[in-house]
């Protein structure tokens, strides 16, 4: 409305009338209803336009011009038609969550294939946790197992196991070689999806077909993805037909243990921090950091040794799994080799780790437990407690808790973390049965995540494409029952880490098989039985 439009009314200057008819008279216009006519000098016709007309005076012939108008009790029906054809050949949009390794092989894939990925990436470049890491961090895979089955290693790089900054800058390579940063948002975090579709009673009647019609592009369903710009706090909504989130297990939520009351963090002078927001430091701030200072760290794993070795200082863990002088330093593990290799538990040591433990520049500690004193740490079973300024939790992270925390919707948090006793079960280790139009990518482990994670996306496009038709429900929660079962039977407590290193080649066949290619790659009978399966193996799939 103008400014002072009824003000105007009000002196008068504006008088209104309503009416459904009006005509002309000597004097002005006669209002329907009205006994005197309205006296006027100038009359303005502000009663829109006939495009319907104007699209008819195109034609010359008069079939087409009936076919173009339609008639007064129905919309031009060549304007649906379009409308609908256009709708129909619209690329279909993919939201992929996360610029990790498999964020980037899901983006290519997805455009590849005709369809148009948004990646959302809380980072301001690629590489996931390798853009993240301690100065003594190398890869712990041998290169030639961690690789793009596409795009090889450069011939500048010739360790067995690179050095973190030559990862990522392999890893950035791929991204700027396959044109991929044209279809990332940098600095924006997915702060929430949402289903857009049946009810949640409906999708709870669902006891046949995944999406309820076995299709991952229902079009009564759609996701509403809630992004926020992390520089400038401003938030965004975009709408997708399907979504991809490759958010990984080694990141986001840190898994912080828990104390019995006076033996938490809060009775420790000094200070705690996570390893993650330690590998978040530049390596001259983190020297900054830890200068002068008496450092536990605490956990297990490769983040906990590679920390160790850099500030040559104390470190606390629940396990240590390595052929090396276990037994001297009373480090030897409960369990055997075999369970480490189904678990994904097995780790490089960095170099010159054992030689500054020789020193005593590193003292290792073997605990189940620990809890915090005023001046330190103390170790189950000691006396004595370790005299420390920093303690860094390396500790690891809460992989299924920040899968949950990604959905709205309690009823699919439910579905995705499952329970204490559960792994996440998904179908292939990418389809929830019960959440539709949705994959999950990069969340279960292999001893090479990486073609792991490409083998799974090419795999996922032929469900996008239609060529994979996936079973019912009941089938695909009995396959994931039966893989956890095998978790639980291999890995004993480290189930819910849903580890496939021990038969990573029964689950390519079996993906390969759904996509109807031959599983057996090799290419004579010998090789097929005594050379190593690697990402090469897989480089000429068609289709």
């Amino acid at each position: 409305m103008p400014d002072n439009f009824y003000d105007k009314v009000e002196d008068k200057s504006i008088v209104l009338k309503e009416a459904k008819r009006f005509g002309f008279c000597k004097t002005g216009l006669k209002i329907e209803e009205d006994k005197a006519p309205l006296q006027v000098d100038v009359v303005i016709l502000a009663t829109e336009y006939k495009g319907d007309e104007k699209l008819k005076n195109i034609f010359s012939s008069t079939t087409l011009q009936k076919r173009i108008i339609g008639s007064p009790t129905s919309t031009v029906p060549l304007y649906r038609n379009a409308h609908k054809a256009l709708m129909g050949k619209s690329p279909k949009r993919v939201a992929i969550a996360g610029a990790g390794v498999s964020g980037l092989i899901a983006c290519k894939y997805v455009s590849e294939k005709g369809f148009h990925p948004i990646v959302f990436e809380a980072q301001s470049e690629v590489g996931g946790v390798w853009t993240h890491t301690v100065e003594t961090t190398k890869l712990q895979t041998p290169r030639s197992s961690y690789q793009f089955s596409d795009f090889p290693w450069p011939s500048s790089v010739q360790e067995k196991f690179p050095h973190h900054s030559q990862v990522l800058n392999y890893i950035q390579s791929y991204a700027h070689h396959f044109d991929l940063l044209r279809f990332i948002k940098f600095s924006t975090r997915v702060i929430g999806i949402e289903f857009d579709g049946a009810s949640n009673e409906e999708m709870g009647s669902w006891s046949t077909l995944w999406s309820g019609n076995d299709e991952p592009f229902n079009h009564r369903g759609r996701w509403i993805c809630s992004v926020e710009d992390t520089l400038k706090h401003t938030r965004e909504v975009y709408q997708v037909e399907f979504v991809i989130l490759c958010v990984g297990r080694f990141s986001g939520v840190p898994n912080i243990p828990d104390f019995p009351p006076n033996k938490g963090r809060e009775v420790f002078d000094g200070k705690v921090i996570h390893s993650m927001d330690y590998s978040a430091m530049e390596d001259a701030k983190a020297a900054e950091f830890i200068k002068g200072k008496r450092i536990t760290v605490v956990g297990l794993q490769k983040s906990a040794l590679d920390i160790a070795r850099w500030m040559f200082s104390k470190f606390v863990e629940s396990y240590i799994r390595w052929k090396l002088p276990l037994k001297k330093y009373k480090m030897i593990p409960k369990h055997d080799f075999s369970q480490d290799i189904s678990s994904c538990l097995i780790s490089t040591v960095p170099s010159n780790f054992y030689d500054k433990v020789e020193e005593e520049s590193i003292i290792l500690r073997k605990s189940p437990k620990f809890s915090f004193c005023k001046d330190g740490v103390m170790i189950d079973g000691g006396n004595e407690s370790l005299k420390t300024d920093l303690v860094i939790l390396a500790t690891g992270y809460r992989g299924d808790q920040q899968l949950k925390n990604i959905f709205k919707s309690p009823t699919f948090q439910k579905y995705i973390q499952g329970s204490l006793n559960t792994t996440v079960q998904l179908y292939r280790g990418c389809i929830h049965p019960r959440i539709p139009q949705l994959a999950v990518i990069g969340y279960s482990e292999s001893l090479s995540n990486l073609y792991t994670s490409e083998i799974r996306c090419r795999w996922l496009m032929h469900v996008l494409e239609g060529n994979v038709k996936l079973p019912s429900i009941k089938e695909m929660e009995c396959d994931a029952l039966q893989w956890e079962k095998y978790m639980k039977r291999y890995t004993a407590q480290y189930y819910r880490r849903s580890c496939m290193a021990a038969v990573h080649i029964w689950y390519n066949d079996q993906l390969l098989r759904d996509m109807g290619f031959n599983p057996k790659r090799k290419k004579n009978f010998f090789d097929e039985l005594f050379q190593a399966y690697g990402p090469s193996d897989y480089a000429n799939l068609s289709g």
